[in-house]
């Protein structure tokens, strides 16, 4: 093959590989997006309904329990019948779930809206991880997934700040229908970025994938970190909004906590990268979640305006790890098990969203918001031994962290 041809075949294939990373991209920031406004909505559905925060927690956790319980079977349907056709289905049945919910307005409805849309949520997040890692191989593939991970905290940032206008002026429930159009409109959109991409494809073609070997108890010890830091994410989401109201703050001021929390998390996944390689992974996350500890418990006190501007940073603090973590995750297995691998270790994210909510959600009706908030704190603690045991797996060639 003469070298022009080589350079065009090239070309073509960046091409296909920037379409991939682009749509699933994009699905990242709308499903995140979708999941992350459930937290802006659970205040109005308590005034609406007279919920406890245990039942909040329950709420939460339907949504939540079905995302994890669907993201191995996710996998499975993929392989069976493509990752473009389950990732664009999941999508447009996030939409269904939410129109649900908003038409019926019971809470029955929004039970049923959030089991529906808790499925569709599972498809995305092992299905496009894996798209974009067969789309781009070899060492290519660690930086395409940061960039992947990333998207998503630009919808964490839009969408649950959109939502809590439309639901200030039009209500909760004009909200969640347009949110189900937003939904409708993304499914379509991935549909057009993806249909040349088929995942059992792009893996083939990715053979040279991150050089990973399998290491089952690095993969375990990482899955278990993993979990731990899911917890403290979704116990502090749950909290958040009643401690800003507590503090004063009305609901567009909620939405752009959020907001302003979220585009922390989005720095923390770009800082994290220069933290590791500047100061090392081990020392750099054992840091960060100290620092989270140490930021939630300064956040307890403050009046709203400087809780405000705290907030960046403990988003910056509290969501950067989750970047390091499964994007580390080629590492620790051979690329014929990715898909498997990536949809085990979101299960065991999703579980932790599912079930720490509710947990501390009993926990703040036994013991108070405060001192249920210095419980999510304290348990950012508990990863620090589990990063310290994971050190042997960086010093083996070809684990090492981006």
């Amino acid at each position: 093959m003469s070298s022009d041809s080589q350079m065009n075949v090239s070309a073509k294939d960046d091409g296909s590989a920037r379409r991939t990373l682009a749509a699933c991209g994009s699905a990242h920031a709308l499903h995140d997006g979708f999941t992350d406004l459930l937290n802006v909505l659970y205040p109005l559905l308590q005034a609406q309904f007279g919920l406890s925060y245990a039942a909040i927690g329950a709420l939460k956790a339907v949504y939540s329990g079905a995302m994890a319980s669907g993201q191995i079977p996710s996998g499975w349907l993929a392989g069976k019948f493509g990752g473009v056709t389950v990732l664009v289905f999941g999508t447009a049945l996030v939409g269904i779930g939410y129109g649900l919910a908003g038409l019926t307005g019971t809470l029955y409805g929004v039970i049923a809206g959030l089991l529906l849309a808790g499925l569709g949520g599972s498809t995305q997040h092992p299905i496009a991880s894996t798209l974009v890692a067969g789309a781009y191989p070899g060492q290519r593939s660690r930086t395409a997934l940061g960039t992947y991970n990333f998207t998503g905290d630009v919808g964490k940032v839009a969408l649950p700040a959109a939502f809590a206008l439309v639901a200030a002026s039009l209500g909760w429930r004009n909200a969640l229908l347009a949110s189900a159009a937003i939904a409708i409109v993304g499914a379509g959109a991935i549909l057009l970025g993806l249909q040349s991409a088929e995942m059992g494809t792009k893996a083939a073609k990715g053979g040279k994938g991150i050089a990973g070997e399998d290491r089952p108890w690095a993969f375990w010890l990482l899955f278990c970190i993993h979990v731990a830091d899911s917890a403290v994410r979704s116990g502090f989401l749950i909290f958040l909004p009643f401690l800003l109201q507590a503090k004063g703050a009305d609901l567009p001021t909620i939405g752009l906590a959020l907001s302003l929390l979220f585009a922390g998390g989005a720095a923390g996944k770009l800082v994290m990268g220069w933290l590791g390689a500047r100061f090392g992974v081990v020392s750099s996350v054992i840091s960060t979640e100290l620092a989270t500890t140490v930021l939630i418990l300064a956040l307890l006190p403050l009046p709203l305006t400087a809780a405000l501007v705290l907030l960046p940073l403990v988003g910056l603090m509290l969501n950067g790890t989750s970047s390091v973590l499964y994007g580390t995750v080629p590492e620790f297995v051979k690329i014929e098990k990715r898909t498997h691998a990536f949809a085990v270790f979101y299960t065991g994210g999703s579980v932790a969203g599912a079930t720490s909510p509710f947990l501390f959600g009993v926990l703040g009706d036994s013991i108070g918001l405060v001192p249920a908030m210095i419980g999510v704190g304290a348990l950012a603690l508990l990863t620090v031994p589990l990063v310290w045991a994971l050190r042997p797996a960086f010093r083996t060639e070809g684990a090492v962290l981006p």
